[in-house]
């Protein structure tokens, strides 16, 4: 069995402009007679000036330094600040919202990665001027109209034929193609074929005596055995994190993490500081040159970055996710090593939620991969990890390199330096980020 995954293909330059295509989705032009009536209800002033394509007012700093605290409570009431506080919805924040409603703005965020990866496609080519200075998100172009009607087809065929189950996806007919592929081709039939697995990987039933317990215990001996990891509490890591298609040394990086579950990852390109944190409880995002810098996440994502903070201590994760249906799949090859397999998953009224599996080296015992997703209205976002270059810090071999894959980005990471069980990390590192 053969991992096979599909390079994505647009450019990191493209991919920085990501954050602003999904702040305004597929909103419509500003002629559409069509308006919620919670957009209406957000804007002040009929005649006031708000960000392109959206419902969200632009407040000067000059004025609000003039307001003074009357404009700071008046600027907190904005879609833009109930938006970084996760409680409106995709339809009250952003303008002429037609399909994908009554979801948070970080899934709304989510939808657009989905699109993105599922076609091949970058913002441009739905939006009208992304990745130039000029951007006409207001713009309403037959891509995006077509876009509409495919999420109402699959949602119909979700809930008509699947019982509202998950089951079709856009990735289901594009596989990566603007139109599907309708005859199969021969090559495929008698070539060598690359498996793409599903989400949810059953249990390995093939008879071995293998378990997930053995696994484990083999990666804990690999790390340098239970006292060794058990002993590594907190950590900074610090090195640098270029994104996928750039050249260079990349930008400055850090990792603050504790095993009490707080992790913060934090990325300083010139653009501005890119945040993901998870406090124990709450997690935030924060992006540069967006529209809503800074959003809170809920749900399977939230559930996703307590994951990602428990997988700064990978050995820890059956602990921190103590009602995961924790199980041994069948082994696999990712990049000519054989791996074994073992995956986890919550249960959400009936059906999976969040999804975590592991890909352990078969040889080394070491954790080499890890995936998890999270769910939106239009598919699963995956999060994909893969680590490298383990050497020993404090006793436990850490991965000095390591990459982070989503919808959105991929960052390669390389740590020049931990700092094991440090005297203090200061709390504030964890908190919900502020703009810059």
């Amino acid at each position: 069995m053969k991992f096979w995954s599909k390079r994505l293909l647009f450019s990191a330059a493209v991919m920085m402009m990501f954050g602003v295509l999904v702040s305004v989705g597929l909103a419509t032009s500003e002629t559409t007679p069509s308006t919620p009536s919670g957009v209406a209800s957000v804007v002040a002033h009929q005649n006031q000036k708000v960000a392109p394509g959206t419902a969200i007012p632009v407040i000067p700093h000059s004025a609000a330094a003039a307001f003074g605290q009357q404009s700071a409570v008046a600027a907190a009431n904005t879609p833009i600040a109930k938006a970084a506080q996760g409680t409106q919805t995709s339809e009250q924040v952003f303008k002429n919202i037609q399909v994908l409603k009554g979801i948070r703005v970080d899934e709304f965020m989510g939808t657009m990665g989905v699109f993105t990866t599922s076609l091949s496609l970058c913002c441009g080519n739905c939006h009208t001027g992304a990745g130039t200075s000029d951007p006409k998100w207001e713009d309403d172009p037959p891509r995006k109209k077509i876009a509409r009607e495919m999420v109402t087809m699959v949602t119909n065929i979700n809930r008509t034929s699947f019982n509202g189950r998950q089951v079709v996806t856009c990735w289901t007919c594009h596989r990566g193609q603007l139109s599907p592929s309708v005859t199969p081709p021969l090559d495929f039939a008698y070539g060598e074929a690359d498996v793409v697995l599903p989400d949810l990987l059953p249990r390995d039933v093939s008879g071995r005596t293998l378990n997930v317990d053995q696994v484990f215990a083999k990666y804990v001996q690999a790390l340098g055995g239970q006292a060794r990891v058990d002993a590594l509490t907190s950590y900074v890591a610090k090195g640098s994190s270029i994104l996928y298609g750039e050249v260079g040394k990349g930008d400055p990086a850090e990792i603050y993490a504790k095993s009490t579950g707080e992790q913060a990852e934090i990325v300083h390109p010139i653009e501005g500081t890119v945040f993901r944190v998870f406090d124990g409880t709450n997690a935030w995002w924060q992006l540069p040159l967006t529209i809503t810098p800074t959003y809170p996440l809920n749900g399977t994502l939230l559930e996703g970055a307590k994951f990602d903070a428990a997988m700064a201590f990978p050995w820890r994760i059956r602990q921190a996710f103590p009602n995961f249906n924790w199980r041994l799949s069948y082994p696999g090859v990712i990049d000519g090593t054989e791996v074994e397999v073992v995956q986890g998953n919550s249960v959400l009224n009936g059906l999976p939620a969040m999804i975590g599996t592991l890909y352990f080296d078969k040889t080394t015992g070491l954790l080499k991969r890890s995936i998890r997703y999270a769910n939106t209205m239009v598919g699963r976002i995956p999060t994909q990890v893969d680590y490298s270059d383990y050497r020993l810090v404090n006793g436990v071999m850490m991965p000095f390199k390591f990459s982070y894959a989503w919808v959105s980005q991929r960052e390669e990471w390389t740590i020049t330096s931990y700092t094991p069980n440090p005297a203090t990390i200061d709390a504030s590192v964890f908190a919900k980020p502020t703009v810059n």
